[in-house]
């Protein structure tokens, strides 16, 4: 255990430390003028404050989460003879620190995407000045810099505690992962907040400042004119690098303790029937998390090798594709040392590679939704073409087309993500090993997360970019500039759009993960037998309600997300018609004068406050639905139905994982779509000239108006309810995890 726990943390390490070596190559480039410099301050000031608020925020709500954990499991719940530790107290212990070194880390790996992002836009927009090519390398790498800190910490959270609670308690191998499951709980509690304060904060601030300076004043993106500018391009920092960075950290802890509480079941399993592994049940426990510092590396050869050969002619997404398909060849080649490695069973000589292919399967259903999902959400496609041709009609027409587009969307994803789980089931389950089928639908998640740092990379790479471009523009940089920073934040919608799709597609695989994590949890619990049946029939009705129940959930939460952009956005723009107010000549034009000063930091505060309060709501009914049903449901215990009331949950879990996936899905892609739909719209020229200009002259057209109507319409969709979402499947499961002792 030593030996493999060595090298996870010793790669682990080496990510860090490469994570810092680029911050410092990003950090050397130049800063522009004064006026750049000055603008890029402002978006620091706005982003240190507004998340060094929410955090403040976050962590007392999770201290008094911890608290009541510590209190259940130690002083209201009974000490059993199946559970993992000796005694009540050693439980509420060791849950309660787990979820809190989740959390720690969880709110550290949101912060740090968030401090490189901010200082890495200022240095994208002075390369684009010059180079193409140099702007890409430092947004990606910036971008780098998160995602190899998420993967790397979230690595060593999970080896770290899994020693301590070994060392220090003599725990079971294969039991010691019962103890970890409050990190996991701790990282999504974080990542659910954090993606809903900084996801209303961007959308409110986004919608604010498009809705009344481009289709009211008739202003550019991004103009210095417009109050809300500053706090639009703080959003995009707080929403998408520290909220995202937060999310990805809590699915890749997740779902590698979830993988190991499986991977414990078969080897305990393997071993009763006579079958030894090449490294005993540790080897086969170790294994997701060896595979995922492999995939590190991969990610490091990936992000190196991106570069333009001819900024003219190729196409920067290409550049970004040939980065990622990199990424995925070394990952093969790692998933197959390791399951040779760690899964090779003198007792099952086809084990090893049976496992090696359910991997392949994620890694290709990974592939293929990253794929799908820039189909559906890159202008160069028909979807999202047939949505700038309804432009041309209205904003209704518009509208119309956003939502087919992303109904449409959920289709080839759900028989991606069932292909994955069937095809890596039947392997697993034909592998020779006993009940390994479900191990096999373990190692496609892992597989599908093997590069989740490369995929975080592209993901912060659309924030710095939108934040160049926004920097450009009020800097009165060169027109020229700004029409390559344009085709850096063109790709950089995309690849956030391709991100949540690879987000929600490895949600939706590790729900089915961590819902099996949670079946064999409560086997265990219970006392059961390792192989015990845990049926959960639809068709009782205390189960069918419970299934309901999950999917109002879903439905509910997301009103509750765009109902808080909606009253924060109506704040936002009655603030900055309040400026415009005097500006207002008779016939309702909008005329600017030479010492009109706006006041941006009265919209910083406005949403600042707004975010803070509105996420609270959606983030307390996520974290008390599952406890709820859990410990009312109790009520319906029986003799010889023991387990109603985590068969309930169990059913909340799996109907609300199904409705969540396809709501997600259509979120993200709609909202995808309609942003790079304006997009396209905005690089058109008529007369010679763009659509929408850059010198700050009023040049309003009403296909350029209906596709800034629907870009607003699906900012909330693809960027606060859409990656909410995400956390929300993956927190269910992952709560689940932590009360299942309460349910029985």
């Amino acid at each position: 255990m030593n030996s493999l726990l060595l090298i996870v943390m010793a790669i682990s390490l080496g990510g860090l430390a490469f994570a810092w070596h680029l911050s410092r190559w990003v950090l050397r480039h130049g800063t522009g003028t004064p006026a750049m410099v000055k603008i890029s301050d402002a978006i620091k000031a706005g982003a240190e404050a507004f998340l060094e608020r929410q955090n403040r925020t976050i962590v007392w709500m999770a201290l008094i989460t911890a608290s009541l954990m510590f209190v259940g499991y130690g002083f209201i719940r009974h000490h059993h003879d199946f559970d993992p530790v000796d005694t009540a107290l050693k439980l509420s212990t060791w849950i309660t620190v787990s979820f809190l070194l989740g959390a720690f880390c969880s709110v550290l790996a949101g912060y740090a995407g968030m401090w490189i992002s901010i200082r890495t836009n200022i240095r994208t927009a002075h390369a684009a000045q010059t180079s193409l090519n140099s702007a890409l390398q430092i947004a990606l790498r910036g971008g780098a810099v998160s995602g190899l800190l998420v993967v790397s910490m979230s690595l060593l959270g999970v080896a770290g505690l899994y020693f301590l609670i070994h060392t220090l308690n003599g725990v079971e191998p294969e039991r010691v992962p019962l103890l970890t499951v409050g990190y996991g709980f701790g990282a999504s509690f974080v990542a659910l907040f954090a993606q809903l304060g900084g996801g209303i904060y961007t959308k409110a601030a986004d919608v604010g400042a498009d809705l009344v300076g481009k289709v009211e004043a008739g202003i550019p993106e991004d103009d210095p004119r417009n109050p809300a500018v500053i706090a639009d391009l703080v959003g995009d920092n707080v929403g998408d690098c520290a909220g995202r960075g937060a999310d990805l950290f809590e699915s890749t802890a997740a779902e590698n303790i979830g993988a190991m509480i499986i991977g414990a079941t078969l080897a305990s399993t393997a071993l009763r029937n006579g079958m030894k592994f090449s490294h005993g049940i540790i080897g086969v426990i170790m294994f997701p998390l060896l595979l995922r510092a492999f995939g590190i590396i991969a990610s490091i050869c990936g992000i190196m090798s991106v570069k333009l050969k001819d900024e003219e002619k190729q196409d920067p997404m290409s550049a970004l594709n040939n980065g990622f398909v990199i990424t995925v060849l070394l990952s093969i080649v790692a998933l197959g040392g390791a399951t040779y490695y760690l899964l090779n069973s003198p007792d099952a000589p086809n084990a090893w590679w049976h496992l090696f292919l359910c991997g392949l399967l994620g890694i290709l259903a990974s592939l293929a939704l990253v794929y799908i999902t820039q189909y559906y959400t890159e202008d160069r496609y028909r979807p999202v073409k047939s949505v700038v041709d309804a432009s041309e009609t209205g904003p209704a027409t518009n509208v119309i087309a956003g939502l087919a587009v992303g109904l449409e969307s959920t289709a080839l994803p759900v028989l991606v993500m069932a292909s994955a789980l069937l095809g890596s089931y039947y392997l697993g389950k034909t592998c020779g090993l006993p009940n390994a089928g479900l191990f096999g639908t373990a190692v496609a998640t892992m597989g599908m997360l093997i590069s989740a740092a490369y995929v975080l990379a592209m993901d912060t790479f659309g924030p710095i970019t939108d934040n160049a471009g926004g920097i450009v523009e009020m800097a009165k940089l060169h027109e020229d500039v700004r029409v390559r920073t344009d085709r850096l934040d063109a790709v950089g919608n995309t690849t956030k759009a391709l991100t949540k799709g690879y987000a929600i597609g490895s949600a939706g695989l590790a729900a089915f993960l961590l819902f099996q994590a949670y079946i064999d949890e409560v086997i265990q619990y219970a006392g059961l037998a390792v192989d015990a049946a845990f049926p959960v029939d639809l068709s009782r009705p205390v189960i069918f309600v419970g299934g309901l129940l999950g999917a109002m959930l879903v439905f509910f939460f997301t009103a509750l997300t765009l109902r808080a952009v909606g009253r924060a956005a109506q704040s936002v723009i009655g603030e900055v018609r309040r400026q415009f107010a005097d500006l207002r000549r008779e016939d309702d034009m909008i005329h600017f004068t030479k010492d009109f000063e706006p006041d941006y930091r009265t919209c910083v505060d406005i949403v600042t406050t707004a975010a803070l309060k509105e996420m609270v709501l959606p983030g307390l009914l996520v974290v008390l639905a599952p406890l709820t049903v859990g410990v009312l449901f109790r009520a319906f215990i029986v003799k010889g139905d023991e387990l109603i009331a985590a068969q309930t949950v169990a059913a909340m879990l799996m109907v609300g994982t199904i409705a969540g996936i396809l709501m997600a899905l259509f979120l993200n892609n709609s909202g995808g779509a309609w942003d790079n739909a304006k997009k396209s719209v905005e690089c058109r020229k008529v007369n010679g000239k763009y659509i929408i200009g850059h010198d700050g002259k009023r040049r309003k057209n009403p296909t350029h108006g209906a596709a800034v109507v629907g870009d607003t319409v699906g900012d909330p969709f693809k960027d606060t309810a859409g990656p909410s979402l995400h956390v929300l499947i993956k927190l269910l499961a992952t709560l689940a995890l932590v009360l299942a002792p309460l349910f029985l």
